[in-house]
């Protein structure tokens, strides 16, 4: 069972060095996680750019990274690389897509895949490197997934430069049309499904909606023969967060660290025996970590200080 959470998204150059990371490393670790996914993002200008850049004054540098990779290590946390790309005019990155036409405009996918292997290839020789534990070659790329002989590529290099296990993070509903997970080791994905039909829904009314869901990711485990993992999962502690769990805008919404806490709880509960599931990947923990006393109001998806970390601390803190 992989025990994870998703740790300082959002990170910019410099972050991970800041005396405050190593404490909120502390304080995760002390839930009882094992893993996290160190994830961060580069740029391409628009989602029609077919050049993926490094903006140095924004994001975490290579010795940012072997920074905070010795941090984790040093309290015995396992280290998965995720390196992301997003598009600066504001689309999420599974838009990045271009024509599919013969011709010129093939062109576009060549000059967009062969600069996110460029990207790719970057990081998976770090990840060797470091002798980290895990690697993640994409994240919510829905517009390209069907290109299966160029992730087929960017795969085959990968593995010319980190020998460990990879891990590609589909997006919840989608993973069905990935038709190349069987060259990878683990199938991911982000499982922000709405479980809850009202605001204030209990666990176990969480729990009966997510039977809903589980019979179809346990088939997708038994078509390609690997475990499935949550690379991404998560819900705020707002009412009616639970029936959009992606959600991160509707600041209005009314703090609940009860609907949050029934979230977790519903999920851990319905996946943590199954022998084809493998773990949890929790979005997330910032590396910054607000002071305990403004838990109470907090209406993101951090859960320091509040009740989903108790939650958290129970399974995490049993066996398997």
């Amino acid at each position: 069972m992989l025990k994870g959470m998703t740790f300082g998204w959002g990170a910019r150059h410099g972050d991970y060095r800041n005396p405050a990371t190593e404490a909120s490393l502390k304080a995760l670790r002390d839930t009882g996680a094992e893993w996290i996914a160190l994830s961060f993002w580069t740029w391409q200008e628009h989602v029609f750019s077919t050049e993926i850049g490094f903006d140095y004054g924004y994001t975490v540098t290579d010795h940012d990274l072997e920074h905070v990779i010795q941090l984790a290590r040093n309290l015995g946390l396992k280290v998965l690389l995720k390196p992301v790309v997003n598009s600066k005019d504001g689309f999420w990155r599974g838009l990045i897509q271009f024509p599919d036409e013969e011709g010129a405009r093939t062109d576009y996918w060549q000059a967009w895949f062969r600069s996110y292997r460029n990207f790719m290839n970057h990081y998976a020789e770090l990840s060797h490197d470091f002798a980290l534990d895990m690697f993640c070659i994409g994240c919510e790329m829905v517009k390209t997934e069907h290109r299966e002989r160029e992730w087929r590529e960017v795969i085959a290099d990968v593995r010319e430069r980190y020998n460990g296990p990879i891990v590609y993070n589909a997006n919840h509903g989608t993973e069905e049309q990935v038709t190349w997970f069987s060259e990878l080791d683990l199938i991911g994905t982000s499982a922000y499904y709405p479980v809850a039909s009202r605001p204030g829904a209990t666990w176990q009314e969480m729990a009966e909606r997510w039977q809903t869901v589980k019979p179809r990711l346990e088939r997708l485990a038994e078509r390609f023969q690997k475990p499935l993992v949550f690379m991404e999962i998560g819900c705020r502690s707002a009412r009616g967060a639970a029936q959009m769990p992606w959600d991160f805008s509707h600041q209005e919404w009314p703090v609940s660290h009860d609907e949050q806490a029934a979230f977790y709880h519903s999920a851990l509960e319905t996946f943590w025996n199954e022998p084809w599931f493998e773990g949890f990947f929790w979005w997330d923990w910032r590396t910054h970590l607000y002071p305990l006393g403004q838990a109470a109001e907090d209406t993101g998806f951090d859960i320091y200080g509040k009740p989903a970390e108790q939650i958290l601390r129970q399974y995490y803190q049993s066996q398997p």
